[in-house]
């Protein structure tokens, strides 16, 4: 994913903080939403789930109801600094369809893209949790996750992701015994890009340093960020998607500070523990222009079924990750992963000769590969990882990077620039906001199990 800073827009009292100690003003109660556990042969168990929303899109207040962070700053009495704003702020319960736009219906989750409330919220990231406070652990290594997903409703410059994060599964609350908020308040998120824009990290407050944006009124960044190993299952609109795995020299979350973290917000992009980049298959980008898209091959004006299978070398779960292959589902019809046709890269499968011969004939960093492509990748699968559901736009980049030709200054016709046909002008997000109000994503009928068990050939 170059996801760089992502944008969330809250105002008055949902401002997008990640406290550490629990506020008693609004309950806390999660919408349910079901899963399946699939077995050889196709049998499927229905687990009981849950969804959370991340701690960055709560209200975040003092004992006495005042915001400790309004627009993109820290209010300098309650937060003069990192150890005291986590001592005096409190994070509250979630008011989701009302106030983020979230709704949920047996095995499926709605997220709107703007919802008017007391304040204008934008998108939202949620965690699948197995219980109240503990998040759901998915281990996909010599396994296969697969999900419906409806992006009709998705223009140029929105996001629809569904992927896989190193979280701790109960949001960081035993190693950091100053986070009393934990998993069951949404708190403890990192990714790959180590993400300096979080309000609390790993018990700390991020108030030392903390710069407010210059292009969105509501965010920032500070000294610190969260790292950890990241699997992007899916990313998409209705005019692109990609599938990309971001490997990290420690899987785990872990944090970084200043230029150390690397990413957007750092001096040196390359400069941290983790692969910013990744290594994406986005069929667009590998000279399949007719393959997804409305009316295309894969059909994004229909639901489709994404599934995404982790090769390992012993076919055990056990084993070396080695392949990640892609299939879709849609009208009964199983459709592999459109072929490479860039001369120089080939196939149609994430795996060490296509992310090396991506990088060399694209001319991107090597960032995978230094950071110890799919063998790294496949140990965090290995440990578990969280399941992260998300609809945002970009105020870095536009999402051009998804679905346009990036870097702008390059010409279209160089081989790897050109990633969606949307236009380069397309994606701001005041644009973005203002014209697709009523964007929406529709995540359904999540499974994982053995390979070729979650669907129907």
């Amino acid at each position: 994913m170059y996801r760089i800073l992502k944008s969330f827009i809250l105002l008055s009292l949902v401002n997008f903080s990640l406290s550490q100690k629990v506020g008693k003003l609004t309950p806390e109660v999660h919408p349910p939403m079901t899963w399946q556990k699939c077995s050889d042969g196709g049998s499927c168990e229905t687990i009981q789930g849950e969804v959370v929303v991340d701690a960055n899109w709560r209200w975040v207040h003092s004992a006495q109801g005042q915001n400790c962070y309004t627009g993109n700053t820290w209010n300098p009495t309650i937060c003069p600094d990192d150890a005291t704003c986590a001592e005096n702020c409190y994070l509250d319960g979630a008011n989701y369809e009302s106030v983020y736009g979230v709704t949920t219906s047996d095995d499926s989750v709605r997220l709107n893209f703007v919802t008017q409330s007391q304040g204008k919220n934008i998108g939202s990231r949620l965690f699948l949790m197995s219980n109240e406070t503990n998040y759901q652990l998915f281990h996909v290594l010599g396994q296969e996750f697969t999900f419906d997903v409806d992006v009709s409703n998705l223009d140029c410059g929105l996001n629809g992701a569904l992927y896989l994060v190193s979280m701790d599964s109960d949001g960081g609350s035993a190693r950091f015994p100053t986070n009393e908020a934990g998993a069951q308040y949404g708190t403890g998120y990192c990714d790959a890009q180590c993400p300096r824009d979080l309000k609390f990290i790993s018990g700390s407050a991020n108030v030392d340093g903390w710069i407010p944006s210059s292009n969105n009124p509501n965010t920032g960044y500070g000294n610190l960020g969260s790292c950890c190993a990241e699997m992007d299952l899916w990313e998409a609109n209705n005019m692109a998607t990609a599938v990309t795995p971001h490997p990290c020299d420690i899987s785990s979350q872990s944090v970084c500070k200043s230029d150390a973290c690397g990413g957007a917000a750092s001096s040196n992009r390359y400069g941290g523990i983790c692969d910013p980049d990744g290594c994406d298959y986005n069929p667009y980008r590998m000279g399949n222009t007719s393959f997804f898209g409305p009316n295309k091959m894969i059909d994004t004006n229909s639901v489709i079924t994404v599934v995404t299978q982790f090769i390992t070398d012993d076919g055990t779960s056990d084993g070396t990750l080695i392949s990640i292959k892609r299939l879709y589902v849609q009208n009964g019809n199983v459709i592999s992963q459109s072929v490479s046709t860039i001369d120089g890269i080939e196939g149609n499968e994430v795996n060490e000769e296509f992310c090396t011969n991506q990088k060399k004939v694209f001319g991107d960093e090597d960032s995978f590969t230094k950071h110890g492509g799919l063998t790294k990748m496949g140990e965090a699968l290995k440990g578990g990882m969280v399941l992260v559901l998300s609809l945002w736009d970009d105020y870095q980049a536009n999402m051009l990077w998804l679905d346009s030709s990036f870097p702008t200054t390059a010409s279209a016709t160089q081989p790897g620039v050109a990633r969606g046909s949307c236009s380069t002008s397309s994606g701001v997000p005041s644009e973005v906001e203002q014209q697709y109000p009523n964007a929406y994503v529709v995540y359904s009928n999540i499974k994982m199990g053995p390979i070729d068990s979650t669907y129907k050939k």
